[in-house]
């Protein structure tokens, strides 16, 4: 998905300048990394604010257009009022398609219904995690993760070994050793294995 953001350099920086430009819907922001040097920004706070709400916003690699000129960069910070739906301040930093990137992108669960252990033996399955730090380049980035439940039985827990990847894509824990666990399948109070074995003698 290609997302775009539109911005202005920012000339005046401090805080009344900053509150003025919130007044005005504005909203302060900086861009940083790369060859280049550290730019402030303002964006529209509408158009930021909504944009935040979807998911592909935060894994995704975005094209800032700033005074006409794109680049592409990652969103890395967010800032937000402690009480007011306002975002005070943004944070993007500039990709380089060379080098690999860390990034946090959302894990989506599926065929949880037909999984043994929730229809034969009546357990819930438990998320234990809803994203995971990935790395790669950024044209091998992608919008999340599918995580199939569907051979998951009573008592079961899938890790980060379990997850099918896409090509180029690597978990850094899961290279360091630390196998940590997605989901698990709970199973009900009273023995889990009542309906399986019901359902083998069947």
């Amino acid at each position: 998905m290609q997302i775009e953001i539109s911005a202005n350099k920012r000339t005046l920086e401090g805080t009344g300048a900053s509150r003025r430009m919130r007044a005005a819907g504005r909203l302060p922001g900086v861009v940083y990394g790369g060859d280049g040097a550290a730019q402030p920004i303002e964006l529209d706070h509408k158009d930021l604010f909504y944009k935040l709400k979807m998911e592909a916003f935060h894994a995704s690699i975005l094209t800032l257009n700033v005074d006409g000129q794109s680049e592409q960069v990652l969103l890395r910070d967010v800032q937000m009022h402690p009480y007011k739906q306002q975002v005070l301040h943004v944070d993007f930093q500039r990709v380089n398609q060379n080098q690999k990137i860390h990034m946090k992108v959302p894990l989506h669960f599926i065929n949880g219904d037909i999984a043994p252990g929730v229809k034969l033996s009546g357990g819930m399955i438990s998320h234990v995690l809803n994203e995971i730090d990935i790395s790669c380049l950024p044209k091998d980035l992608p919008e999340f993760i599918t995580v199939d439940l569907s051979d998951m039985t009573a008592g079961s827990t899938l890790h980060f070994s379990d997850l099918q990847l896409p090509e180029r894509v690597e978990i850094p824990a899961l290279i360091k050793g630390d196998d940590q666990p997605v989901a698990s399948l709970i199973a009900p109070r009273g023995g889990a294995a009542a309906g399986e074995s019901e359902s083998e003698s069947a």
